[in-house]
């Protein structure tokens, strides 16, 4: 059963920077063939996909945090991470790291999350 714990959500003032780690383990195949993102929910909205990172390393982002957020994995460690800088205050919200497998011999697609940790951006 995949597991993801987060980390590193907290208070951080406007403008600041804060790094989130979200650590996999029990994956069906190797932690370097998954695709890993990052959801946002902020406030009375749906959950939205922010960042995103495939299995052979490309990106992706929403509108709201290109040029400011960077998704990064390390799998060695089974990790990914979400880079946050110039942080506003409509980036207050729950952030939930994402994993993404397909497992033979029939590579249906295993999507789990985290449990979510809070990030709130004020002074």
């Amino acid at each position: 059963q995949v597991q993801l714990e987060e980390s590193g959500g907290g208070l951080v003032q406007p403008g600041g920077s804060l790094t989130l780690s979200c650590v996999a383990s029990g994956t069906s195949v190797r932690f370097s063939d998954t695709d890993m993102a990052w959801y946002r929910e902020r406030p009375f909205t749906q959950r939205e996909l922010i960042a995103f990172i495939s299995s052979r390393g490309a990106t992706n982002y929403a509108g709201s945090v290109k040029g400011r957020f960077t998704i990064s994995r390390d799998n060695g460690k089974n990790a990914a991470y979400l880079h946050m800088k110039e942080v506003e205050p409509e980036d207050t919200g729950i952030y939930y790291c994402n994993l993404d497998e397909y497992p033979p011999p029939t590579f249906d697609k295993g999507e789990y999350y985290g449990q979510g940790t809070q990030v709130t951006v004020s002074s």
